[in-house]
């Protein structure tokens, strides 16, 4: 069992330290990556921010305020990430 493990982990470790192994390379997966997160995690993660603090302003919390203007915020950041991206890429190249 442990030559099992062990054999599974050299594979592991050279796909990682030699991409083209995996007929992959490191960059368009970072870009892959980063493209999920722009955009679909952000502007879900900030609606649900959003309806959060909805929920929160809507029961009467003493915090709602702050969880509305966070959520805002959030929204803001979440929303507004891929024109974030590209600007900082512009400064980059």
């Amino acid at each position: 069992m442990k030559q099992v493990n062990l054999l599974i982990l050299i594979i592991l470790a050279s796909s990682f330290l030699f991409p083209s192994i995996g007929y992959c390379s490191v960059e368009s997966s970072l870009s892959a990556v980063q493209s999920k997160l722009i955009t679909t995690i952000l502007p879900l993660a900030s609606i649900l921010g959003l309806v959060c603090a909805g929920i929160s302003f809507a029961s009467g919390s003493q915090n709602a305020r702050n969880h509305l203007v966070l959520a805002i915020i959030g929204a803001i950041v979440g929303f507004g990430a891929p024109s974030i991206v590209q600007f900082i890429q512009g400064l980059i190249h």
